[in-house]
């Protein structure tokens, strides 16, 4: 998952960086109200903690905009503690949940992965298909029961297939979703990754669907692949997506 932290000060906003990217996730970020306003518009961010006091543009105003431009991903706001009313501005503005500051960073990672499984309309913090089971809280997979290895990008793209199981997810979602400004499009990296899971795993809940992306099926059977076969062949001739230029990410 690929998120976004719009925060000013510069400490607080590394603390949150450094805790979201240990927690496995993609994280890019800004100092300011204007950059965090361009990135949120023009990258596909599966959420964003946004601090609501930022220089240049206030965070109600870019909550506002987003949402005025159809930017629909989760939105967990950070507030004073005594500033009741902007909590309630945040929330009428289109913020999904907010966080009261100083907080506790487990606090923030706990709201984060509620906001993404709300998201995916997934209820508890463990994500089933078929034999195999991951749970996003302890960062963990399993087959049948068994502790399944496996490493940082691995666990990513696992996590990420199966938070949108029942769908076929292109090769260039995942790269959007998972990857920053800097990864080789032209690579086969992903392809790489798909095949060490299957391996890893030993159950094939991983689909290639032939010029479409990946899916897994919610019950981790292939009754899904014949319907995104059909979606395929229904499709006119042209109409793949191209991957837009990045926008620059901030160090």
């Amino acid at each position: 998952m690929r998120l976004l932290v719009v925060e000013d000060d510069v400490d607080l906003n590394r603390q949150i960086v450094r805790a979201l990217s240990d927690a496995g996730y993609v994280v890019d970020r800004a100092l300011d109200g204007e950059e965090g306003a361009f990135l949120g518009e023009t990258e596909p961010y599966d959420a964003v903690v946004l601090d609501l006091g930022l220089p240049k543009k206030d965070g109600i105003t870019i909550i506002n905009e987003w949402r005025k431009a159809g930017r629909t991903m989760p939105i967990l706001i950070l507030t004073a503690r005594d500033r009741w009313s902007d909590k309630v501005k945040g929330f009428d503005a289109g913020a999904d949940d907010y966080v009261a500051k100083p907080f506790h960073m487990e606090e923030v990672l706990a709201r984060i992965r509620a906001l993404l499984r709300r998201a995916t309309g997934h209820a508890t913090s463990e994500l089933v298909c078929g034999p195999v089971q991951l749970d996003t809280r302890a960062s963990r997979v399993s087959v049948d029961g068994n502790h399944v290895k496996l490493t940082s990008h691995e666990y990513r793209l696992l996590a990420y297939l199966m938070h949108h199981a029942g769908r076929v997810v292109s090769r260039s979602e995942i790269v959007d979703h998972l990857y920053d400004q800097d990864f080789d499009r032209d690579s086969n990296t992903i392809e790489v990754f798909v095949g060490r899971l299957r391996r890893k795993l030993g159950v094939d809940i991983i689909q290639t669907m032939r010029g479409l992306g990946y899916l897994v099926t919610a019950d981790g059977t292939t009754e899904g692949k014949a319907k995104a076969s059909e979606a395929k062949s229904a499709e006119p001739k042209g109409t793949e997506s191209k991957a837009e230029p990045r926008a620059s990410r901030q160090t």
